[in-house]
């Protein structure tokens, strides 16, 4: 199974006197790159919720919003008084540009994220136990997002690996073409400047099995088509979860042996299968950047 790094979590939990959410969003990271925001001080909790991140999501740019909003009055609660003055002018004077009378202005402020600020109230064991709950399902959210996304990327790359398979095939109807043409090229080239009579037809035969020699690829294919199968075969094991490391670098084995191809080529026709090739190992490098 294929997950991807991208994902979106969210899970409320309401009760009586408060309501506790928690909201993870995910992107692509090559490593493990966590940002908390709380309402609430977290204090020596921070570095658990941290922990529990990273064992369960592993790695991405992570971003974990926690709100615990109080529906009883709270004495730890303020106001944050310069921004509410700031967010009022703003209103205001568009209010009075737009000809907008709105009688519920200041109840508006104060839903405005941390215009409210609770920043000093430390949070309760209870509070952290709800919290934990949240986080749970929000994370199972996400994780069912980054599944579903990776089914998608999956897929693309079977297309990708199977479209640079069959370019290798194809690559052998041209072989036999470009080794004749070469030796008529180089045969006719010979006669024009030397004449036919002075070239020593042993000597030749050697130059051109050198040339052969050196355009030969036969080992290139044999290494691109296993690592085709290779990359085909980590993709699909259904005991690893974690294959956007392993892709990358069976990937850049792949890329190798196509830039050989390209440089060994002396085929117009074999050329534009290896640029065939190229496309299709390019969007599987820009997708395995969002693999888990």
């Amino acid at each position: 199974m294929l997950f991807s790094m991208t994902g979106f979590g969210r899970y409320e939990h309401k009760s009586p006197d408060k309501t506790v959410s928690v909201e993870i969003k995910s992107l692509n990271s090559k490593g493990s790159d966590i940002r908390v925001r709380s309402s609430m001080r977290l204090g020596d909790k921070e570095m658990t919720l941290r922990k529990m991140i990273t064992d369960t999501l592993q790695r991405g740019k992570i971003d974990v919003i926690i709100e615990v909003e109080k529906l009883e009055d709270d004495a730890n609660h303020s106001i944050n008084i310069p921004l509410f003055k700031q967010y009022h002018q703003i209103l205001q004077s568009l209010s009075t540009e737009l000809s907008i009378n709105d009688p519920n202005m200041l109840q508006a402020i104060l839903r405005i994220p941390a215009v409210v600020d609770s920043s000093n109230a430390l949070i309760s064991d209870e509070d952290w136990s709800d919290i934990k709950v949240c986080f749970d399902n929000a994370a199972k959210s996400l994780k069912s997002f980054r599944r579903n996304e990776g089914n998608s990327i999956r897929k693309d790359f079977e297309e990708s690996v199977q479209k640079i398979s069959q370019a290798l095939v194809d690559v052998e109807k041209y072989e036999q073409g470009r080794i004749d043409k070469q030796k008529n090229r180089l045969e006719k080239l010979l006669a024009e400047h030397l004449g036919s009579e002075n070239i020593d037809a042993n000597r030749f035969e050697q130059e051109i099995l050198y040339f052969l020699d050196k355009i030969d690829i036969s080992e290139e294919k044999t290494r691109l088509a296993k690592h085709c199968h290779h990359f085909l075969e980590k993709l699909n094991d259904k005991k690893s979860h974690r294959k956007g490391r392993v892709l990358a670098f069976i990937s850049q084995e792949m890329g190798r042996e196509i830039n050989t191809l390209g440089a060994k080529a002396n085929s117009s026709d074999m050329q534009v299968l290896v640029v065939k090739m190229k496309e299709e190992l390019e969007k599987i490098k820009e997708q395995i950047l969002n693999t888990l």
